[in-house]
């Protein structure tokens, strides 16, 4: 077997037996591997479609409305939800809530002569 320069071995790191050092050891990771997970599904995306309804209507999301809009969505998957529409102030939001995106967006100015189809829950976030 040979010997591993100790010099190539970056500061902080076990070498292990193969190198003359104790056994190498894995430190515990942080987070759990449901916590990551969670936190790379949990964001609310928007569609090509909903961006280019949000940019031709002039609907504008800043930080509370997204944050509210997020809420609404855990609530609905909370709930079995598949697909939902999200009030939020003045707009609605038709959500794919298994893939946490955003199909469309309504401002007050459209919701009347828009009709919602194929949802099975309303939330007022």
């Amino acid at each position: 077997m040979s010997q591993v320069n100790p010099a190539l071995i970056p500061p902080g790191i076990d070498p292990g037996p193969a190198a003359g050092g104790r056994a190498a050891t894995v430190p515990a990771p942080s987070t759990s591997f449901s916590e990551v997970l969670g936190a790379r599904t949990a964001a609310v995306q928007f569609s090509g479609h909903a961006l280019e309804r949000l940019r031709r209507r002039g609907i504008e999301v800043d930080e509370l409305s997204m944050a509210r809009l997020q809420g609404g969505v855990d609530r609905a998957a909370s709930k079995g939800s598949r697909e939902s529409v999200v009030f939020v102030d003045d707009k609605a939001f038709v959500v794919s809530v298994r893939n946490r995106t955003v199909i469309t967006a309504v401002d007050s100015a459209h919701m009347r002569e828009h009709v919602f189809t194929n949802i099975d829950s309303a939330v007022i976030a």
